[in-house]
């Protein structure tokens, strides 16, 4: 996993013409799936998770992967929207505090020449009612956009995302968080040599400690202690299977993102556990 190996699946979809979501996920998304299984089954049935975090990467290497490297939400962005830009495809920006999605479309449109914006949208900071989530996705479908950048933080994002990507026409839907904000200028990023190095979370502890103390002192702590009592393994597919990152597999079947013979499983609470590939719900028969 690079950036640029994922921005040429994401590319694939949209060629064939599939309805997938991404992930990107650090150290705060491993650690909340370990505690709700809802959550580790749409991690696990995602098109892509991505590691966003150099501790992720660090494991990956620890399991013998050492061609991975970090695929943070803004490079990702930043990537897959130049790419976006090549091919002619527009995005939908759905997220971000009032008035964040368009500066960031701003922002962006001066750095990625050939931009194609379908929409914006900042939806309010509460439960939406019935009527207010398909009027969402009626704009966002209306739009047609192939490409819809989500910026509602973990795990609400990859809730909406598994929720909604039955019935957005769209063929990826990303879910990259802080991005929105980062990009757009209203919250300052870590120096690379922190990202680097691992310490992006001191960096934005500092910035928001009343907003972010409780999610570290519970998951940085916890993510060590798993990671160093179950050193991470590749894992594998069921034996007889033969699965490539993104492709349908039957319900129930194993699949595994790295091209690897089977390994060792991992303990649960060690790791995302692969689940059933991704389908598309609308071929599956799902009112859409």
């Amino acid at each position: 996993m690079t950036v640029d190996s994922a921005v040429d699946e994401v590319s694939g979809w949209v060629d064939r013409d599939e309805h997938r979501y991404v992930c990107v996920t650090g150290v705060h998304g491993v650690m909340e799936c370990q505690r709700d299984p809802a959550l580790l089954r749409i991690h696990n049935r995602s098109g892509l998770t991505t590691p966003d975090g150099m501790p992720m990467v660090w494991s990956a290497r620890w399991a013998g992967r050492l061609e991975v490297s970090r695929v943070y939400g803004p490079d990702l962005m930043l990537a897959m929207l130049a790419r976006a830009a090549e091919r002619g495809w527009s995005s939908f920006f759905y997220g971000g505090g009032p008035s964040t999605a368009e500066l960031l479309v701003e922002r962006l449109a001066g750095r990625i020449p050939g931009l194609r914006v379908a929409g914006t949208l900042s939806p309010p900071f509460r439960p939406l009612t019935p009527q207010e989530d398909a009027d969402i996705v009626r704009t966002i479908n209306d739009s047609h956009a192939q490409l819809v950048w989500v910026g509602l933080s973990t795990p609400k994002q990859e809730r909406w995302m598994a929720e909604h990507v039955g019935r957005l026409d769209a063929n990826a839907l990303l879910g990259v968080g802080a991005a929105f904000d980062l990009h757009a200028g209203t919250v300052p990023q870590a120096p690379r040599w922190m990202q680097r190095s691992g310490l992006e979370w001191a960096y934005r502890l500092r910035r928001e400690p009343r907003r972010l103390w409780r999610r570290y002192l519970r998951n940085n702590p916890a993510f060590v202690l798993n990671i160093l009592t179950h050193p991470p393994r590749p894992a594998g597919p069921t034996p007889g299977a033969s699965v490539t990152v993104g492709s349908s597999i039957a319900p129930g079947a194993r699949h595994e993102l790295t091209g690897q013979r089977p390994g060792p499983r991992l303990p649960r609470r060690s790791s995302l556990r692969d689940g059933a590939g991704p389908r598309d719900p609308r071929r599956a028969g799902r009112p859409g």
